[in-house]
């Protein structure tokens, strides 16, 4: 294909809203993003119907938003790149339906992405020379899996959460101490100030050979403290607290890294997803690059929640290797694409 090929990415699976233009597999002419924190934040969570109807809100103004503010027209842009899965049925039905009529008006190719793949590509996109075999953790809200990039969009999972996820498991953390939604960066904020060292959660399956993870321990552990602490009259040192969890969950994080790194013998390494922003994880991952020899590949933080870049630049991987969408393009909200 061209080097000026440009692909509009469309990305709707849960919350955010966005919208971006890349030229070839990398380039990014423009991006945006319309978040909905403040709409779901009284609720402590995402609201399906809510979000659904946010993103018929924000999704074409923002479309025109990048097209404008890129220079660029119709018949400039040379592939829709849109989520199809996985995520909430009516946010990605927001997305594809979009997708589609912007297809059938611009008479433009359209390609279907997963989402968890395009994740992978939030670290390809910002660095050209992470090349496969690499692994990727992609730690989210829904998702946290290790999986191994063999070749080109040659997936295989290594292992992932037999319960909650990384993100979920902020979020319910950060409600059980009266924090705000999202949970993950609130924790951060107050671990910064508390002692990591003040409370020892639970890391599950360490010491298991398995690359999977398990998060339900550490957050009923947290949920026993708390209670007993309220119980008895004392004081909640929330930053402690935050720190010690943090610790925990990074702690099992990094150490399912280095375990999968052993079994494959891959030393080139990303990491993907809401969590892969949290700074902790980010400076354990490249303590433990530097231990082990490994190459680490962090993905900008306003790449690794979810965002459109990515959509776009998988949506031109995809459309590259020769796979095509039409008009007939449905989501699908339990879409997978590794092997096992």
């Amino acid at each position: 294909m061209s080097p000026d090929f440009i692909t509009l990415g469309i990305e709707t699976s849960c919350d955010d809203t966005a919208a971006a233009l890349i030229r070839g597999g990398r380039e990014v002419l423009c991006d945006a993003l319309s978040s909905q924190i403040r709409d779901h934040s009284p609720y402590g969570g995402v609201l399906p119907e809510l979000a659904s109807r946010k993103h018929l809100e924000a999704l074409i103004p923002l479309v025109r938003s990048v097209m404008s503010e890129a220079g660029a027209a119709p018949r400039d842009i040379d592939l829709i790149a849109v989520t199809a899965g996985p995520g909430l049925m009516g946010s990605l039905l927001v997305g594809v339906m979009a997708a589609k009529a912007l297809s059938q008006g611009w008479g433009t190719p359209l390609i279907g992405v997963n989402h968890l793949e395009g994740h992978l590509f939030a670290g390809t996109a910002a660095h050209p020379e992470l090349k496969p075999p690499f692994l990727c953790l992609i730690a989210s809200g829904g998702h946290t899996e290790i999986v191994l990039a063999r070749e080109d969009r040659d997936y295989t999972l290594l292992g992932g959460t037999r319960d909650d996820a990384a993100g979920e498991a902020y979020d319910k953390a950060a409600k059980l101490l009266g924090l705000g939604y999202p949970g993950g960066p609130e924790i951060e904020r107050l671990a910064r100030t508390g002692d990591p060292g003040s409370y020892s959660f639970p890391v599950a399956m360490k010491g298991i050979k398995s690359a999977e993870f398990s998060f339900s321990g550490v957050k009923t552990s947290l949920r026993t403290l708390v209670e007993n602490m309220k119980k008895n009259g004392r004081e909640i040192p929330v930053s402690d607290i935050c720190a010690s969890f943090q610790k925990s969950v990074t702690e099992s994080l990094l150490s399912k890294i280095e375990f999968a790194s052993s079994q494959t013998g891959v030393k080139r390494v990303s990491i993907s997803g809401g969590v892969s922003a949290n700074t902790a994880l980010r400076e354990g991952l490249a303590a433990l690059g530097r231990k082990n020899g490994w190459e680490v590949f962090l993905p900008p933080k306003k790449y690794c929640t979810d965002n459109a870049v990515m959509i776009a630049a998988a949506g031109y991987a995809a459309y590259h290797s020769g796979e095509r969408s039409d008009l007939s393009l449905t989501p699908n909200p339990a879409w997978s694409i590794w092997k096992r």
